[in-house]
């Protein structure tokens, strides 16, 4: 694990050095501490982004509060540009109910676009044990806007995650106590089922396993 992690210092570093802005995101789950915690160590002045959709779980919120003040993160917040009470189909029905695909464009893509504008250098923590459309990731991939995605923990596995967690004593989401094993937005995530997939406790009963941020954000050839 200590070779992963030296790398990880020596690329933020080789971007540093070449005067390149970085940030990185988070969905605030326990899996992202392990990335928080090892960019904390590295340069806390990096801006970590936390998409607020207004439809997180309070813990969750909860959760990034006291990771920020236990990391002492850079925490800076970007929301929807359209107001909830616009966010309906045309009849009258919240998208996450009708259409979570555009709900997770407004809510969670188009706030990170001009993030994308601004910055280098996406800092994402995506592993290639989480979904199909992760594993066929690089290290480094292109996004929108002349922007570098580095994926330091591309080759991570659960059972790397826990072990970090543990060496490191480093606290846990609240509703993972309560079986919530992939956490999301509130109305598109429930409890982890022992005969699925973790990430099949989001978007339950929908062929949708993204929100957007690692499909549409993403140059592929």
């Amino acid at each position: 694990m200590a070779v992963d992690i030296e790398s990880i210092k020596i690329k933020i570093n080789e971007y540093l050095q070449k005067d390149l802005k970085l940030f990185t995101t988070s969905s605030f789950q326990t899996h992202s501490i392990v990335l928080l915690h090892i960019l904390s160590k590295i340069d806390n002045t990096i801006p970590v982004y936390f998409i607020n959709t207004g439809y997180h779980f309070p813990e969750t919120v909860e959760y990034r509060d006291q990771l920020a003040e236990l990391m002492n993160l850079n925490i800076q917040e970007v929301s929807s540009f359209t107001p909830r009470h616009m966010q309906k189909d045309a009849n009258g029905r919240l998208l996450f109910a009708s259409d979570p695909d555009f709900c997770c464009f407004l809510n969670k893509t188009q706030p990170l676009e001009p993030v994308l504008a601004e910055k280098d250098v996406w800092i994402n923590g995506v592993r290639g044990d989480q979904s199909a459309v992760r594993k066929a990731f690089k290290i480094e991939e292109s996004a929108p806007h002349n922007t570098i995605r580095f994926h330091p923990m591309l080759d991570w596995t659960t059972k790397m995650i826990e072990l970090y967690i543990k060496e490191h004593k480093l606290p846990r989401h609240p509703l993972e106590a309560k079986g919530y094993l992939s956490i999301g937005c509130e109305p598109c995530t429930r409890k982890f089922d022992l005969e699925s997939y973790s990430r099949e406790g989001r978007w339950f009963g929908l062929k949708k396993t993204e929100c957007g941020l690692n499909t549409d954000l993403i140059n592929k050839q």
